[in-house]
């Protein structure tokens, strides 16, 4: 049995995850572990997505938010190892680019439990961006870079990556969550239903770099 344990803390995390987690699901052979760190903690930034994305709530709720940047990734980094030394995963999964990213990955990595890295390679080449410096250090640490474009798979291999470490799997918040739920807001029928719309559309609305 592979025990994997995911660190989410943002709005967009948990969408993508909706979507890996029920695959995760569906394996007899897979057990997974979901760690909310609290980055994106009141009802409407977290858990009205578990509820309206079908998702069972996490088995860990780290309530950490607020306060400058390394304060908060410091403080995830701690409560995360805590977590890290009783479930004692085969690897840690993480998504995309925020402080919750860089906590679960530095914490993984520094136990030497294996780390994978969802929407990996994207760059905005602004290094002032807290984003940025939050996805490269989480690269360099991860084994495993799922990349959700052949841009980005050119950018790690720009950076010394190794072909084996990277994973092309399209884009997981955009395509796979509109297969994944697009019967569930067909006109006419439950949510959509539920808001009176007839028409709909998919827009995740967030700064993304190349």
């Amino acid at each position: 049995m592979l025990k994997i344990l995911t660190v989410l803390g943002a709005r967009p995390q948990f969408i993508k995850a909706g979507v890996v987690s029920a695959e995760f699901a569906k394996r007899a052979d897979i057990t997974e572990v979901v760690v909310h760190t609290g980055q994106h903690f009141d009802a409407n930034m977290s858990d009205v997505f578990f509820a309206e994305l079908g998702m069972a709530k996490p088995d860990y709720f780290l309530d950490i938010h607020g306060g400058n940047h390394g304060a908060m990734t410091g403080r995830m980094m701690e409560a995360v190892e805590t977590v890290l030394l009783s479930e004692k995963p085969d690897a840690v999964l993480v998504y995309g680019d925020t402080n919750s990213t860089l906590a679960g990955a530095l914490a993984a990595a520094k136990l030497r439990i294996p780390v994978a890295h969802v929407e990996a390679g994207l760059r905005s080449f602004n290094m002032a961006m807290p984003e940025e410096v939050n996805r490269i250090l989480a690269d360099r640490i991860s084994c495993w870079l799922f990349t959700p474009t052949e841009l980005a798979a050119r950018n790690l291999r720009h950076e010394g990556i190794a072909d084996e470490q990277i994973v092309p799997v399209g884009d997981v918040m955009m395509y796979d969550v509109a297969l994944h739920h697009g019967l569930r807001v067909q006109a006419g029928t439950g949510l959509m239903a539920s808001l009176r719309l007839h028409r709909q559309g998919l827009c995740p609305c967030h700064r993304s770099p190349s």
